[in-house]
């Protein structure tokens, strides 16, 4: 059995696959900021299917939001974009800075995460302290 036949590490593996993918995509727009008709690109992100993950969330009492939506009730997708150059560019480089930033949070989170895991599995084999 080896170690990415554990769902957690290979959850964690994808999750920071997407983090380094994105990363890529988002310095883009923010290099074409001055590009006369670039539109920024994102990256769509990873479906989490509860199925494979095991857990599921459940509305424990009616004072509890509904879990209609992923992100607690509150929808920030649908934001529009509200400047747009005379030349076409609509890159926001305070928009993409915050994306950036996120993203590099994210990814050192599941990182962390990672390392933090291999650290238990030698603890378990009796390989670390």
């Amino acid at each position: 059995m080896g170690l990415m036949d554990l769902p957690v590490f290979s959850a964690l593996t994808d999750k920071m696959r997407w983090h380094q993918a994105r990363q890529g995509l988002l310095a883009e727009n923010v290099a074409n900021a001055d590009s006369p008709g670039f539109r920024p690109v994102d990256l769509k992100p990873p479906s989490a299917d509860p199925a494979r993950a095991g857990v599921a969330v459940a509305r424990t009492s009616a004072g509890h939001m509904s879990l209609t939506n992923s992100n607690g009730g509150f929808d920030g997708t649908g934001a529009p974009r509200f400047e747009t150059t005379p030349n076409g560019n609509a890159v926001n480089l305070e928009d993409e800075m915050l994306k950036v930033a996120q993203n590099q949070s994210d990814y050192q989170l599941a990182a962390s995460l990672y390392s933090k895991g291999l650290g238990l599995m030698k603890i378990a084999i009796g390989k670390g302290r």
